[in-house]
Formats: C-alpha cells, structure tokens, sequence
C-alpha cells in the first residue's frame, strides 16, 4: 500500500480540509468490509468529514465506492424499466406498500430494497412484516426472478449489498456522526443503486416529524442527491413533502397495511394519494413509461380503478410467502387487545396535530423500536386521526388508539393529549403544502 492511503494520513488530509482523491476514497470503503482500517480510524474520518465537509466529486467517489464494496444487482434481464423510490422517512408514510404495485401496474418494474425502522414507528419492512408469513429475506437471485416474473418485489438488505455501508452507518449511530448530508447521500444511494434499477424518484421530507426538520437543510440533501445521482448515471428526481402532521389516518405497522389496502382500491386518505401520485407520475415519467405527469396521473388511476394494482399486491404477498387472503379480509392481520378512541375534551377545529407528538405516543404503545435488537409490536398504533382543519364536537373521537398494554394506553393518551389541538382556528403553521416542489 502507498503510504499516501495509509489511514492516518487520510485521515490528517481531511482534517486540514483537504478534498481526498479517489484511491484515498476508496481505501477508506474498502478498510471498512476488509478490516484494514480500526474502527477508531474510520470513525476519526466520519468525524472529520462531518466537520469539513465534501466536495460533490468526493460524494460521488464515497457513493460509488459503497455501492461497490458487494454486489450489485444484474436486472438486465427484466423486459419492463426499473424504478424506485425512497424516502427520507416520516410518521405514517406507508406509501411505498401501495405505490409500488400501482407503479408496476402501469408497466413499470419496482424492484425495492428498503430497510427497518428505527425509531417512533417501524419501516416498510416492519410493515410487511405485520402480514402474516411475509419473508423479506430473499436472496438476491430470487429477488431477481421475482420482479422478472411479476415485475415487483419489496425486500430487506441482503448481506451482498453495499456491505460498507452497514458497517460504517453503525459507526456513525455511536459516534455523533449520523447527521452529515455528504454521509447520508452515499447511504442512500449506495444501496439504492445497488438495487438494478434504471431510475430513481427520492421522497425528501421537511417539518416536526422529518428527520431533517428544517426545509433548507432537507432542499440541500435533495440537491445533493439528485446531483450525485445523476453524475453515476442515473436519472433521478427529488420530491420535496412535508411532515408536519402524520400523513393519512393511521400510524403502526398493521394499521398502515390497511390504509395501503384502502388506497389500493380507490378510497385512501387525500393526502396519502397526494404525496402517491406526485412520486407515481415522476416514476413513470423518468423511464418514458408516460409522456407527462398528467397521462402519468391518468395510468396510476386506471391501475387502481380497474383492480389491477390491488391483485398484484397480492401476487406479491404470496410470492413472499405470505397471506393473500388479507387483501380481501383485512381481518387477517394482527389485531391489538385494546382498541379505545381518544375523544376530544372540547369541540371546535383541530387546530394542530404534530407529527412527532403522534409518532412518540406510537412508540410508547410498542409500534416502533428505540434499539436495533427491540421487536416491534405489529398489532398496535394509532387510526383515525383527525387532520389540521377539520371539525370535532365536545367527546368525539380524535383517532383510535390500539394498545396491548393498560399502562402503555394511558401513556399513549396522555402523549396524543399534548399533541392533538383542539381550538377556535389552525395554529399557524401547521397546516402547510404537502408536496412543496419537484427538483431535478
């Protein structure tokens, strides 16, 4: 090894501010799979890139490094186009469950590798994971015959893929270093690449329940990432969403598989199909599968009128092993002990409802997990939830509260209690545009 990659001589480079080359780039990647570089010396780096920052040049050279460091998916045998979509993350955003099958229903294949959540509520793996016998641990051969055959396929992170970036995002959780835009952008895009597509649309979400709550840094990572995107070859575009309050009416795992189901037949939350369409039209648009948004918006609604995004729901469901007779009997899913509404102490107009309010009282009930090796509970969470602006009378219900625990009920209500508003108007500034701008 040339002593200009030694670790500690990258390391000292960055630390003065200097952009690192491509080899250095590399040599840090690859010290994270083969173990040639300690952990301190990979976290000493994450430290300095977080306080120095990194050129575009650097991000693309980081990206493309982690992408490389396993394998990368071959779906060149697939006949449709290859989209996917990911989201930055928020309470109550269960589209890619229903947008998925609408976008594969209108010609587009989707194959999905998504992730766990960790934190107020669990991710799409979780959510799937609530409908009984669903296997998200696919290999990466029967990922590919999956979507070459149904043209859809939502699974877990294979031990294949972008292996560095496991390594250095648990780093990165313990030392501090988890909030940088340059780091975060090759975490996404490394596994997001990885996956085989062909195009890619990016949900970036901004407010209280984000996990970039304030809009310009949220802009910035979109930029950057369309930006690095881009550069490696891949079209991609960033939908700017808001997060103020959850989106839709529920909030936990099996809860939200309903609300998809309900989307997926035609009668979904407005602002649930609002967010769906505009990431829908832009992965139909990318690929050529639709002229503008406008026919794109008109195939999307086809998909789900004519019942044709609902039965490959189900396809897929059973593909993976699990029940698809939930897509008829919605029954069928996990069923919390308690279900109590939460009922307004006033009426008047719901003034506000704070989207991280909801998500930690969701927490608390089990929905979500506060460490990597808690299990999450599939059964419990929140539906119903009223919306900013809306009408209650004195008693009525603000939303439904679904627990298997006493204590972890009266909790939960007492956490809704302070983020559910009941006033005389809408509290300034919680009711803002859902989808701020398209960038890219």
């Amino acid at each position: 090894m040339s002593a200009s990659l030694f670790p500690q001589h990258v390391i000292a480079r960055k630390r003065d501010g200097e952009a690192l080359g491509r080899e250095e780039i590399a040599a840090f990647v690859r010290g994270a799979v083969d173990g040639s570089w300690a952990d301190y010396q990979l976290s000493a780096l994450l430290m300095a890139i977080v306080l120095r920052g990194m050129t575009r040049g650097e991000v693309v050279a980081y990206t493309e490094a982690m992408m490389r460091s396993g394998a990368v998916a071959d779906l060149s045998s697939v006949k449709w186009p290859k989209a996917d979509k990911h989201s930055t993350g928020g309470v109550g955003d269960k589209v890619s469950l229903h947008l998925a099958p609408m976008v594969a229903a209108c010609g587009v294949a989707v194959p999905m590798i998504s992730g766990r959540g960790l934190g107020h509520t669990g991710g799409t793996l979780d959510k799937l994971e609530s409908i009984p016998g669903f296997r998200v641990g696919l290999s990466l051969d029967a990922y590919r015959a999956q979507v070459d055959e149904l043209g859809l396929c939502l699974i877990g992170q294979t031990a294949e893929l972008a292996p560095a970036d496991k390594k250095l995002y648990a780093l990165r959780d313990v030392t501090g270093t988890v909030e940088s835009i340059p780091l975060i952008c090759g975490s996404i895009l490394a596994k997001k690449l990885a996956e085989g597509i062909d195009v890619l649309v990016l949900d970036v979400k901004f407010g209280r329940g984000a996990f970039m709550k304030e809009k310009a840094k949220a802009r910035e990572l979109a930029e950057l990432l369309v930006s690095v995107a881009n550069a490696m070859g891949k079209p991609t575009r960033a939908v700017m969403t808001a997060m103020e309050q959850p989106l839709g009416r529920t909030v936990g795992n099996a809860l939200e598989v309903i609300e998809s189901i309900e989307c997926l037949r035609g009668i979904g939350p407005a602002d649930t199909m609002e967010v769906t369409y505009a990431l829908g039209e832009q992965m139909l648009v990318l690929p050529k599968a639709a002229k503008d948004t406008r026919e794109a918006r008109a195939k999307l609604e086809e998909g789900v009128r004519s019942g044709k995004a609902l039965e490959i729901f189900g396809k897929m469901i059973e593909a993976q092993g699990g029940d698809p007779r939930v897509v008829d009997d919605v029954g069928r899913l996990p069923r919390a002990k308690i279900s109590e509404p939460f009922v307004a102490a006033r009426g008047g107009m719901v003034a506000d409802v704070d989207a991280m309010g909801v998500a930690l009282a969701a927490l608390r009930l089990g929905a979500g997990r506060k460490r990597a090796e808690e299990r999450v509970d599939h059964a419990v969470g929140v539906s119903g939830l009223v919306k900013v602006g809306e009408r209650v009378a004195q008693g009525a219900p603000l939303c439904v509260v679904h627990a298997n625990d006493e204590r972890a009920l009266e909790d939960a209500k007492e956490m809704l209690a302070k983020a559910i508003l009941v006033g005389d108007e809408a509290k300034e500034g919680a009711a803002v545009r859902l989808v701020d701008e398209v960038i890219g």
